[in-house]
């Protein structure tokens, strides 16, 4: 038997009508296939005519050949070919899946989940829009996605631009007005260099605010942060050394106390710089572990790219923040227990006040930002410098202000004395 299948393997011949006759490797037949359309007439009879040829002896491409002019399609087919599947195309938008108990070529149109596309009839599997795009309404293409951060053109940056300039100029006109009368009682009792450097470091949170507007860049998103907390922190040791500072003055009255060596100007310069550069300790370690970088969140937004500085530790971010925090509540603390003292000390209620703000303005910060997306997340943060920055300059500056300018005969040395 197996001679005679080897032999059967080997044979070739032409049959009556000249085609080539063998078999292929598997032992199957090699020979081609005439494609033949039936005609019937309406006597029941028929005629078969030869329409095509499959010839698996030619070029791939050329194997089926098929003359359509030839064909004579029954009147119900209207001369278009019948389906041989149970259903139409799935188009663009949709993907096929197969009916469970069914042939193999019965199946269901299934659209594509959220994010996925198909951009062919009778695709197989929903395909993925790159990172950089975003699905049409119909799912059957990608769309370009737009940049996402805060411009100085739109009104909500025009809003914060507008406060930011607003409270610089105010915050230079509180300076001019301190410097002008730097020598009234007034000015000369709450310690005018602690004011001096209050005011200035305010002046520039104020305009650090801007290095948030704008799109991003990688000095930028290197240096906004750092700058932010550096300032803050020379703002509110400011507060905390005047303060402590009022504390320690009235302690010093009392007899025989040993505190007044301790009052004067170097106690409030050394707690000044104390504070802050630990702070800028902080930020040195902080860019030099895991510093912040220009980063694209493609996934926050369905249709936008959000460009945005990502603060590489956030948990450096959040130290920073703390340490600000911290230094606030203690200035809370000592304030509020000081609040009760003489009036000519009386500076504590309104720093008591101030920080109250403060703290509140930076407590809601953090779940408000952590809550929000794109370019929000930004106008959190501005909005939290302005207002936390206002809180403390209006609170603290504006009763001295009204004095100064409006109630001159209470800023007299004579008033001062008679209080204390």
């Amino acid at each position: 038997m197996d001679q005679l299948h080897s032999f059967l393997r080997r044979i070739s011949f032409n049959n009556s009508a000249g085609d080539l006759v063998s078999f292929d490797e598997q032992g199957e037949l090699e020979g081609g296939f005439d494609i033949i359309n039936w005609i019937t007439f309406s006597n029941k009879s028929f005629s078969k005519v030869k329409v095509g040829k499959l010839n698996p002896h030619v070029l791939s491409n050329k194997q089926l050949y098929i003359n359509d002019g030839k064909i004579l399609w029954h009147n119900n087919f209207n001369k278009t070919p019948p389906f041989s599947i149970c259903n139409d195309h799935c188009h663009p938008g949709s993907v096929r899946k197969k009916k469970d108990g069914k042939p193999f070529c019965c199946y269901d149109c299934v659209s594509c989940p959220k994010g996925k596309i198909s951009n062919q009839n009778d695709m197989d599997n929903c395909i993925q829009c790159p990172d950089d795009q975003y699905t049409n309404s119909n799912q059957d293409g990608c769309l370009p996605k737009s940049l996402n951060f805060l411009l100085y053109g739109e009104p909500l940056s025009f809003g914060l631009v507008f406060m930011a300039v607003l409270f610089s100029g105010i915050t230079a006109l509180v300076l001019g007005i301190f410097i002008k009368y730097q020598h009234t009682p007034i000015v000369k009792a709450n310690n005018r260099d602690l004011t001096y450097t209050l005011l200035i470091s305010l002046l520039l949170c104020f305009l650090c605010s801007f290095l948030f507007i704008g799109q991003p860049h990688t000095i930028i998103c290197l240096f906004r942060q750092t700058t932010f907390g550096v300032i803050f922190s020379v703002a509110i040791s400011s507060v905390l050394a005047k303060t402590i500072t009022v504390v320690l003055a009235f302690m010093a009255t009392k007899p025989g106390s040993k505190i007044r060596s301790w009052v004067g100007k170097r106690l409030a310069t050394f707690m000044v710089l104390f504070c802050s550069v630990f702070q800028l300790l902080l930020c040195t370690v902080w860019l030099c572990t895991a510093p912040p970088f220009l980063d694209l969140d493609m996934h926050s937004l369905t249709k936008e790219i959000v460009v945005k500085c990502n603060e590489g530790s956030e948990f450096m971010f959040y130290c920073v923040l703390g340490y600000l925090g911290f230094l606030a509540l203690i200035s809370f603390i000592v304030a509020f227990f000081a609040r009760m003292l003489p009036d000519t000390f009386n500076e504590t209620k309104f720093i008591t006040f101030s920080m109250l703000v403060f703290c509140s303005v930076w407590i809601t910060f953090v779940p408000t930002y952590l809550s929000t997306k794109g370019k929000y997340m930004v106008v959190v943060e501005i909005f939290s410098i302005l207002t936390s920055s206002a809180g403390l300059l209006g609170c603290i500056f504006f009763p001295k202000c009204y004095i100064i300018a409006l109630k001159p005969e209470l800023n007299s040395k004579e008033l001062i004395m008679r209080h204390k």
